[in-house]
């Protein structure tokens, strides 16, 4: 009696074992996603003359709170956000954002280089970009918003050259989230083109007063 009761009790045990990881593998795995830097930013934003190279540094980019987390952040009601365990960032959105603004400013511009700052050894730059996210989300199927405080400062030193606001709103499309993520992307690449048509003003002044 005592050992019938006992192949009961395993049995019981290696069924719900088997029950559980069964249900373990049926778990959905989270995907992951990343801004792109985008090949047409805007109609005639045309590339600088040779001459006109220049060297860019990406300084900080800083984004609220709500945004530094891996969890791709939508918005509902201008008072009520939603964070997507299942759609995630495949890197800090920090390093994200200062990645494609760079690539997307290659795009637009000639340049001898870009550097991330700050790096090591003594790299010359003409300008030097940072920029505040102040809102970087949206909804699916809706639209996303893009509103930051950017500054272009002299390579040279500290000096702000230029400050401005900008805000940005593209339509989603899709009720998925690679969706939001492509618009998220071309909402930083209009203001990588409102920032490389600055740059080009102001390389355009130097050379004037040179």
């Amino acid at each position: 009696m005592k050992n019938r009761h006992f192949y009961i009790l395993l049995v019981l045990i290696l069924g719900a074992s088997i029950f559980g990881y069964s249900g373990c593998a049926r778990s959905p795995s989270p995907k992951f996603y990343l801004l792109n830097p985008v090949e047409n930013i805007a109609p005639g934003a045309g590339r600088m003359a040779e001459d006109g190279c220049l060297s860019i540094g990406i300084g900080i980019i800083g984004i609220p709170e709500y945004l530094d987390r891996p969890q791709i952040v939508t918005r509902g009601t201008p008072d009520e956000i939603s964070l997507a365990e299942l759609h995630r960032w495949g890197e800090p959105l920090q390093d994200n954002l200062r990645r494609a603004l760079a690539k997307n400013l290659s795009n637009l511009l000639c340049t001898k280089t870009i550097v991330m700052l700050p790096v090591r050894g003594k790299v010359p730059i003409d300008y030097r970009v940072e920029m505040e996210v102040l809102r970087l989300d949206g909804s699916l199927g809706g639209n996303v918003s893009l509103e930051a405080w950017w500054m272009i400062f002299s390579g040279e030193g500290n000096g702000i050259l230029l400050t401005k606001k900008s805000a940005f709103t593209e339509a989603v499309g899709g009720q998925n989230y690679k969706s939001l993520v492509a618009a998220q992307s071309r909402a930083l690449g209009r203001l990588s083109g409102e920032i490389a048509e600055a740059i080009k003003t102001l390389a355009g002044k130097s050379q004037r007063v040179n």
